[in-house]
């Protein structure tokens, strides 16, 4: 009984078994760049650009229909464009960058729905917001797993950087040889990880299995970097897992379930550490020990 709940739709269909493969994927090379997103306080950012890329797509889409390497290629283009463009305008005017973020990515989302709806239908639509996890082919899973691989060598390459960076960058910028090229190959990432996400779980949702992870890391790694990129991807593929089970066998939609399962993992986090026994604070300690000496 057990088997046949957990393991079998992976070992019976070949549906299955890509999709599962393709999140494993994703969470790899995904959640450890999402747990930088995080140390940053840039989460939102990753939001942002999640829906910047969605006018390429959809020019992709119009000129090669459901092709890969168009709608790839224009998300890609479109998300460094919208970048670009951000940190263009945050230096030549007093607008903050967050703002001129926020502004880009509502321009680029609602372009990208009335191109997409101006040219194909609600299905083309749907799929392209909420991507499909379970008709990923052969193709599809090679893009992933190759985006995954560019990511991990990137991560191993610019590690120390990226940690620099984090605490100061005008110090990282001095004394790296990657310290003033450590931003931009960051938020390049950032988008082709978003790309690489976007066919299994649409443009609306590539993002949850970037940031959720990073996360529930943050609640549980003890304030060590290592240990937080480890239980980021394993969070990931565990509600990968989970989440197409669910999918399976309660006939669910993919990517909502994979979000879903980690959305639950996050809450279960934030309750476990809003109940986890707090130490005495050091007023009450002190307190205690004169009370008892009297």
């Amino acid at each position: 009984m057990l088997y046949d709940l957990l393991f079998a739709p992976f070992v019976d269909y070949t549906f299955m078994q890509r999709a599962l493969v393709g999140s494993c994927a994703m969470s790899l090379g995904a959640a450890p760049f999402g747990v930088f997103l995080v140390l940053r306080r840039m989460s939102l950012v990753g939001d942002a650009m999640a829906h910047a890329i969605l006018p390429g797509v959809a020019i992709g889409y119009l000129l090669g229909g459901l092709s890969l390497i168009a709608m790839t290629l224009g998300g890609l283009i479109a998300g460094v464009i919208v970048a670009t463009l951000t940190s263009l305008v945050s230096r030549m005017t007093r607008l903050p960058e967050d703002a001129s973020l926020a502004a880009f990515y509502l321009l680029s989302l609602s372009l990208g729905v009335l191109i997409i709806s101006g040219q194909g239908n609600n299905v083309d639509l749907v799929h392209v917001l909420f991507g499909s996890v379970l008709a990923l082919d052969n193709a599809a899973l090679l893009l992933v797993s190759s985006i995954t691989s560019i990511s991990l060598l990137t991560l191993a390459v610019l590690y120390r950087p990226l940690v620099v960076e984090c605490l100061d960058s005008t110090y990282c910028r001095s004394v790296s040889t990657f310290g003033s090229w450590t931003p931009v190959i960051f938020l390049i990432m950032i988008v082709l990880n978003l790309v690489g996400g976007f066919h299994a779980l649409g443009t609306l949702m590539a993002v949850g299995i970037m940031i959720l992870p990073a996360v529930v890391a943050r609640f549980w790694g003890r304030q060590k970097l290592g240990l937080m990129l480890v239980i980021a991807v394993a969070s990931a593929m565990l509600s990968s897992w989970i989440g197409l089970l669910l999918s399976f066998h309660f006939d669910l939609p993919s990517g909502p379930a994979i979000i879903l399962c980690l959305s639950t993992l996050y809450v279960f986090s934030t309750l476990a550490t809003l109940f986890k026994k707090q130490p005495k604070p050091l007023k009450s300690i002190t307190h205690s020990i004169t009370s008892s000496k009297d």
